[in-house]
């Protein structure tokens, strides 16, 4: 109901505004132009007939308010029709949208063309040629400043209507309007026309035989008023987007990419402001990408990967691995159904992304109801160790919590080959050494075990003793594919007294 009554306020509001300004435009014009003529005294050059150019005249503007207003809707009614009713526009119908400005000085200028013809050749008629000259040059000075003004105040009133052609028919290519236009039509009215009137008036030959002191103050304040309203229709045409082009700027500026302008010029002005809303549409797009890269791959990764490239790279780095597994999984998946499987599943890795992010690491990869999580790459930690082991604990404590998985987590340190891997079409950051071996030999052993957590000797001793407190020495084991016996801790729930 709101989004209705705004909808209507705006259609009043334009509506009335086109109708004021046919109506203002040719009234306020032709009663300036009367009112010099009365000045140069051209009325009574003709003798007692004057009355003559005087009911012509009147004739003229009423037939012209008419037969403009009559003009202008035909020429727009199908804008009107879907104005008024709230659909969009076709790509025709907003063309022709755009071209109300134009249509309305066309129509504007036509009648004062007629308007200067017929009372001219009345001049001419009733007195001699140079009344006709000096009535067809001020009608005419008069008619070209209605029709700048009309151009420019109908550019204002039609904001609403262009605003909605221009989302079907962005500014692109050849410009209907532009900023050049604009300033030539506003020195016309500001500068050329008022200049042009005051050196036919204050040079030979005389145009009537008035008081010219008077008809060159007159045009001095025709000048000035035509001048404050031309430069005020420019500030609002040129000024105004680009305040809020600027402002819109500032919000992309300080990382606010849902930023929109709505595009309202036909004139390079709405190309800046497409430009905008396409720039922050691409951010907005950047962004999502990089979140989804994120989520897929590890913020740190994501990171690591638009500093660097894509790259076949890596060095290698003093790492912690932390590898989690599921007891027991395929029975599991024999027994549970597997909408229920996975949501175990998920909101088992949910604590373990958050216990292994709360702590600087990354969760390199999830290898079905497994994962891998490295500390110390790619971002350096100083103390990846305590991290990693702590990890560890906070992660088997809340799923014994839950109750609803059985668990193993192996955790070792050790040098490895951290980078990117794979071909330059698919690349995946990865970490390949003897720790992440390591860390899942023991994590299937840890099944076995009544803490869940099983150690290397590296990864204890690397620890700051706050977190070495936790853990107990349980025995050396033989791990596939080693000849030596491993020495291992696991983790009691309370710290050790030392």
């Amino acid at each position: 109901m709101r989004k209705s009554g705004g909808r209507f306020r705006i259609v009043l509001r334009t509506s009335l505004g086109f109708a004021g300004l046919g109506l203002g435009s040719s009234v306020a014009g032709s009663g300036v132009v009367a009112l010099l003529l009365l000045l140069q005294g051209l009325p009574n050059d003709v003798g007692d007939r004057g009355w003559i150019l005087g009911l012509t005249a009147a004739g003229i503007v009423a037939v012209s308010l008419l037969v403009g207003t009559l003009w202008t809707a035909w020429l727009q009614r199908r804008t009107a029709i879907w104005f008024v009713l709230g659909r969009p526009p076709s790509e025709s119908e907003a063309r022709r949208a755009l071209r109300l400005p134009v249509d309305m000085a066309v129509v504007s200028g036509t009648l004062w063309l007629v308007g200067t013809t017929v009372l001219g050749v009345l001049a001419g008629v009733l007195g001699s040629a140079a009344d006709a000259a000096a009535m067809a040059t001020t009608i005419g000075l008069g008619g070209l400043t209605t029709v700048g003004l009309t151009y420019l105040a109908a550019e204002w009133v039609a904001r609403p209507v262009m605003t909605i052609a221009l989302d079907v028919v962005p500014p692109r290519g050849s410009l209907p309007v532009t900023v050049l236009t604009r300033l030539i039509v506003t020195w016309a009215l500001t500068c050329g026309v008022p200049l042009v009137g005051v050196l036919l008036v204050a040079t030979p030959p005389d145009l009537g035989s008035g008081d010219h002191t008077a008809s060159l103050i007159m045009l001095s304040v025709i000048g000035l008023v035509v001048g404050a309203l031309g430069t005020g229709l420019l500030a609002r045409a040129v000024a105004a987007p680009l305040h809020r082009l600027r402002v819109a700027l500032d919000k992309i500026a300080r990382g606010d990419n849902e930023v929109v302008v709505d595009v309202d010029d036909s004139s390079e002005i709405g190309l800046l402001q497409t430009s905008v809303n396409q720039l922050a549409a691409g951010l907005r797009e950047q962004a999502r990408m990089r979140d989804l890269f994120g989520r897929h791959v590890g913020a740190e990764v994501a990171r690591h990967a638009l500093e660097y490239g894509a790259s076949l790279s890596g060095d290698v780095r003093e790492v912690t691995a932390l590898f989690v597994d599921v007891v027991d999984s395929t029975a599991l998946a024999y027994r549970t159904p597997p909408q229920e499987l996975v949501g175990k599943l998920n909101r088992l890795f949910a604590v373990v992304v958050t216990a292994v992010n709360a702590r600087g690491g990354l969760v390199n990869k999830f290898q079905g109801d497994a994962a891998l999580c490295i500390f110390g790459a790619p971002t350096r930690l100083s103390d990846a160790p305590t991290a990693a082991l702590a990890a560890a604990r906070a992660i088997r404590d809340a799923v014994r919590e839950t109750g609803e998985l059985d668990l193993g987590i192996g955790v070792s340190s050790g040098p490895v080959f951290a980078g990117q891997l794979g071909s330059s079409s698919r690349l995946e950051y990865t970490v390949i050494g003897d720790a992440v071996n390591e860390a899942a030999r023991l994590t299937e052993l840890a099944k076995a075990t009544p803490s869940r957590i099983l150690a290397s000797d590296a990864a204890v001793s690397g620890a700051l003793q706050g977190e070495r407190a936790f853990w107990v020495k349980h025995g050396e084991l033989e791990l596939r594919g080693r000849q030596e016996a491993t020495p291992t801790w696991t983790a009691d729930p309370e710290p050790q007294d030392s």
